[in-house]
């Protein structure tokens, strides 16, 4: 029997600690990532109504590389900044979703901030 344990349920928890702590405001929403061994995912989410206002991922129609590495992830941070831009928000509260501020995610927020987030 494998006493090895169950990493994605261990990014749950830490996930589910986190928000605890953090949400998103009509006046700063919170940046929410998702990685995927094959993609990423971010979006900006309004907790107060419970909307999405903004979404990128390395699965839209205009994203043709590899959606599993660094330079997919800086991408995509620079895509959902300027949806961003277009719907007139600047401040974000970033939610790593339990993940290490490491590689992928760093680079996804490193693209949202030179695309223009302030966070």
């Amino acid at each position: 029997m494998s006493m090895r344990k169950d990493a994605n349920a261990l990014r749950q928890k830490r996930h589910a600690r986190v928000r605890g702590k953090i949400s998103g405001t009509t006046a700063c929403p919170r940046l929410n990532v998702y990685r995927s061994l094959k993609n990423i995912y971010a979006q900006i989410i309004d907790d107060q109504t419970g909307t999405t206002l903004v979404a990128a991922s390395t699965v839209g129609k205009d994203f043709t590389a590899y959606g599993g590495n660094r330079s997919a992830a800086k991408q995509v941070g620079a895509e959902i900044a300027r949806l961003a831009s277009e719907k007139g928000i600047k401040d974000v509260v970033f939610d790593r979703g339990g993940y290490l501020y490491h590689g992928r995610v760093k680079e996804l927020a490193e693209g949202a901030r030179e695309g223009g987030l302030n966070f």
